[in-house]
């Protein structure tokens, strides 16, 4: 099982900070680096957040929020041997062509690190005021990952879409690895099917093992039921209430066929908190060699 520092970005926010936890999450033991995005929050939400019983994100107004982007470049250097991803990316609300750019940039840069972690959104007020349509915006998603696999497949590159329209063009550079991995984050009915479609893994937000079991063994049934192996899916799975007891959680995620365990930075926020990150990594990371 492998490890991914999830959310990075948001607990170190400065050149110093990013620096830190990057180099002492490589020496720890965690093979991947992630960065979660908001460009905006609005001052009033009324959408409600997936992932907390209240419907609340757990955030202040002013809660830092860097580009996912732009810090992974920082950490590509930062730490050389780390794979790189989002975690995750809201892509309707971005341009394809500038974002196919700025993905292959960083995987040419990186050697070959970036993964596409990405999701459709749940706050219309974010969406509202980047002047982006919230209707359709899980088939915009759809596009513009085709148009951007497009664009990275070769030179003269053309796509007519309901959402993306362009004649031959070429977008180079082009990415390192053949095809950037996608990871497709939620637990909807419409993530599943989404990953079963177009995605190389799949990144669910539920912490509860009872939970998480059930929303995989719907995604076998997808899977199965489209005609793909669900062995296909790389599953990347959060940490969150496996904490109290690390060892205990890499088995049961195991049990599950968890290919990724994503641990949340926010539990290595604060005073002392990268020790606690070498001793997490001391029990989890070790206990799954």
């Amino acid at each position: 099982m492998r490890f991914g520092l999830a959310f990075a970005s948001s607990i170190a926010t400065e050149h110093d900070d990013a620096l830190e936890i990057c180099r002492r999450a490589e020496a720890a033991g965690f093979e991947s680096l992630w960065g979660g995005e908001h460009v905006i929050l609005p001052s009033t939400i009324e959408s409600k957040y997936p992932y907390t019983a209240d419907g609340k994100i757990p955030a202040e107004p002013d809660t830092s929020i860097p580009d996912p982007l732009i810090w992974l470049a920082f950490a590509a250097a930062a730490a050389p041997t780390m794979r790189l991803g989002t975690c995750i990316l809201i892509v309707p609300q971005r341009n394809p062509l500038v974002l196919a750019k700025e993905l292959a940039t960083l995987d040419r840069l990186s050697g070959g690190r970036v993964e596409l972690g990405l999701g459709v959104g749940w706050l219309r007020e974010e969406f509202d005021a980047l002047g982006v349509p919230w209707e359709r915006r899980g088939k915009r998603n759809d596009e513009y990952i085709e148009a951007m696999r497009t664009l990275w497949a070769g030179p003269h590159a053309e796509f007519h879409g309901d959402f993306v329209d362009f004649d031959p063009v070429t977008c180079s550079p082009r990415p390192i690895q053949e095809r950037i991995p996608i990871l497709v984050g939620g637990d909807s009915e419409a993530a599943i099917n989404r990953a079963v479609r177009l995605a190389d893994g799949y990144f669910p937000g539920e912490g509860d093992a009872e939970q998480l079991a059930t929303l995989l063994g719907r995604l076998r049934t997808a899977a199965e039921d489209a005609g793909r192996d669900p062995d296909s899916i790389e599953i990347n799975a959060m940490f969150s209430n496996h904490i109290a007891d690390p060892q205990a959680g890499v088995e049961k995620l195991r049990e599950l066929g968890v290919g990724r365990a994503m641990v949340p930075a926010f539990f290595f926020a604060g005073p002392g908190g990268l020790d606690r990150l070498d001793a997490f990594a001391e029990q989890a990371i070790g206990s799954a060699v």
